[in-house]
């Protein structure tokens, strides 16, 4: 089956504005995208690595991404085609707590 990987954005403020059901059901969503075999979690603190022409080394700490709300998070998802991937996280917590979900395919 296809492989996707989301991207949720998403903060505290938007989080907490959010009615306590509707966050109820989107951690239950969460919950049941586990169940039926998603690796998801909840981003850390990034790194970036650099490492020129394979000759030295580099990291530093922060994203090298930027975005309007920080990353919340990310998952792996298994559906049958991009539909299905958008409509299983369309109901997970960064989508319905005024966050956004990317959802890539892997190729």
């Amino acid at each position: 089956m296809p492989r996707f990987i989301t991207i949720g954005y998403g903060d505290r403020t938007g989080y907490d504005r959010t009615p306590q059901p509707v966050r109820d059901a989107a951690h239950a969503q969460d919950a049941k995208l586990a169940a039926e075999g998603a690796l998801i979690g909840i981003a850390g603190a990034p790194v970036q690595v650099r490492n020129p022409r394979a000759a030295g080394l580099e990291t530093r700490e922060g994203p090298f991404m930027a975005s309007a709300l920080p990353v919340a998070g990310f998952a792996v998802i298994e559906a049958a085609d991009l539909a299905e991937a958008i409509e299983k996280v369309s109901q997970v917590p960064c989508a319905v707590a005024h966050g956004v979900v990317e959802v890539w395919p892997l190729e």
